[in-house]
């Protein structure tokens, strides 16, 4: 979700709570287009991140001090000299733009009571951080913006500030049904877009949110929409503003596979079949949101050459496999040369030569065939002929069997490898895929021939009932739980019909209660390419009766005489200990 009104007036709601009355302690300027303000407010103090970023613009409270240059840069050098040890007076945003504003008060040189305005626009590329008279006399502002950049506004100092109005859009904090009506109803888009881009501040998903709270295909047309439709949209989203207007703000995130795809300052029912996790403040929300999103997105960037030579030999292999299958098709006809160079040799004695076929009762199935036959040789030659092209259809089918059950083991094995690296949250991760490729012999290792050792543990659970249950993270995770950590008399998960990790149960010699295995089965489902099925398939069966196949991939194992239950991939509820 970006930035949208919403977002801005849940964080507006924070930010007055805590921060009304302090004063600002420390202004640093860490990047060309961030701020940081530390603000003390009686007995605390806060550390406040803007950024005007083009590709993320944001704002929120955090812990992190992030390092500044030596030397300061001149629009924070302006900052400090007008409102270092400044009082925020207010702070407010305009309607229910993408806007904050800082009211803050301050002495001049002369020791005058004067007050300044601090203005933060987290509009996507139009972002920017602008310190003006309270009169809207533009003093400076973090990126300058002259008539070249934009014809509608200059940004410049001197300049009157004003907040451009280029969509003439309703301000929704004010609106009735007779204005929404209008405003919809002139519009020849569909629902969704018709409420967004009608009403400041309104993201496409609180738009789409709206929709589905009345109960109305955001796809269709709004010209098609009858009276009581309008009337639906009009309460949901009147209901939304309700909780604006309230400060009745619910900050959360919604997860995906453990991976965070949205947050919002109120619940979207719109996902309410996903993992929604609730937070106190918005702030924390956005703290969490960013800090998780980085950690997936740089290590999926630092994934990038060992998932493109994942994904490169796999499609070789896709093709190859493709390819044998159908080769081993065409060999299944070699039973009927084999039969047709018997009956020949039966019932050939009375063909004349230069005969074209010859009719036989096929007495396997009691049933009279047409046998072709070559008029350029003789009737037992023909048989032989057959014969022939039986004996080689033979031979490549038993060799064909073979290849295509390596090459149908190395797919399995590399299809298990780009699960373990979706699951892939640290380097360490990375690092122990990359050995196991490089054992595989599908990566070189540069420099001596020494395996490097890697600090990494596989997920550990504790279930309900109190057993301990371990995931492995990739196949040498796998190996090593079921081989190494694991007893005999301990329990064993993994997935049916998609490659996964390998889930442990420690018993202790204890006999588990049901709510363990469904626990451990939830984690091999949820653990597994299948997590995004509703229900996943998972077999189970006691270590001792899992076995390794020698010279086989790493984690890949057998077991005969299995249980078998299906589940969901949901884990939300199950304790996790690191």
């Amino acid at each position: 979700m970006a930035f949208d009104g919403i977002t801005v007036a849940s964080l507006v709601s924070e930010l007055k709570d805590k921060l009304m009355g302090g004063r600002l302690f420390k202004i640093a300027q860490p990047e060309n287009d961030e701020l940081q303000l530390t603000i003390k407010v009686i007995k605390e103090q806060y550390k406040l991140l803007i950024s005007a970023g083009a590709s993320l613009p944001l704002m929120y409270l955090t812990d992190t001090n992030k390092t500044s240059p030596l030397t300061a840069p001149n629009f924070c050098m302006l900052l400090r000299k007008h409102i270092n040890n400044g009082k925020i007076i207010d702070i407010y945003q305009p309607g229910l733009e993408r806007i904050v504003n800082f009211k803050i008060e301050h002495y001049n040189e002369m020791g005058d009571l004067c007050e300044k305005i601090l203005a933060i626009e987290l509009m996507g590329k139009h972002s920017n951080i602008i310190f003006m008279e309270t009169d809207g006399t533009i003093i400076d502002s973090i990126k300058h913006v002259n008539s070249v950049m934009s014809s509608v506004r200059q940004v410049l100092p001197g300049r009157t500030y004003f907040i451009p109005d280029t969509m003439s859009k309703c301000n929704p904090l004010s609106t009735n049904y007779e204005e929404f009506y209008n405003a919809l109803s002139n519009k020849s888009v569909n629902v969704s877009k018709a409420i967004y881009t009608s009403y400041t501040g309104i993201s496409p998903i609180i738009a789409e949110e709206i929709c589905y709270r009345a109960n109305i295909d955001s796809d269709l047309s709004v010209n098609i929409l009858d009276e009581n439709s309008y009337k639906c949209l009009y309460n949901e989203f009147d209901n939304i503003i309700a909780q604006i207007k309230n400060s009745k703000f619910t900050p959360n995130i919604i997860y995906k596979n453990d991976e965070p795809i949205e947050f919002s300052p109120i619940n979207l029912k719109i996902y309410s079949d996903l993992q929604v996790n609730n937070f106190d403040s918005i702030s924390d929300v956005l703290n969490n949101y960013y800090a998780k999103k980085n950690i997936i997105t740089r290590i999926r960037q630092k994934s990038y050459d060992i998932r493109k030579i994942v994904t490169t030999t796999l499609e070789k292999d896709y093709k190859k496999y493709e390819l044998q299958l159908r080769q081993l098709k065409d060999t299944e006809k070699r039973d009927k040369y084999k039969v047709y160079g018997e009956l020949i040799t039966a019932y050939g004695y009375g063909v004349e030569p230069g005969s074209k076929s010859m009719n036989a009762l096929n007495y396997y199935t009691n049933e009279e065939i047409t046998i072709p036959l070559d008029e350029t040789i003789s009737v037992m030659d023909n048989a032989k002929k057959y014969f022939d092209k039986y004996t080689k259809l033979k031979r490549t089918s038993e060799a064909l069997e073979s290849i295509v059950l390596e090459t149908k083991s190395e797919i399995d094995h590399l299809e298990s490898v780009l699960t373990s690296l979706d699951m892939a949250l640290t380097e360490d991760d990375l690092k122990e895929i990359k050995e196991e490729l490089i054992m595989s012999g599908y990566i070189k290792r540069k420099g001596p021939a020494k395996k490097e050792k890697i600090k990494n543990e596989p997920y550990h659970y504790i279930s309900s009932d109190g057993f301990d249950m371990y995931v492995g993270k990739n196949n040498l995770q796998n190996e090593e739980i079921t081989f190494k950590l694991a007893n005999g008399g301990d329990w064993w998960f993994h997935s049916k019909n998609f490659p996964g990790s390998h889930v442990i149960v420690k018993t202790n010699g204890q006999e588990l209660p049901d709510s363990t295995f469904e626990e451990a089965a939830k984690l091999a489902a949820y653990y597994s390419k299948g997590r995004d099925q509703d229900k996943v398939e998972i077999d189970y069966i006691e270590r001792k009766h899992v076995k390794k196949v020698a010279g086989a991939k790493p984690g890949f194992v057998i077991y005969h005489t299995n249980y078998s239950m299906a589940i969901e991939p949901d884990i939300r509820k199950i304790e996790q200990v690191n």
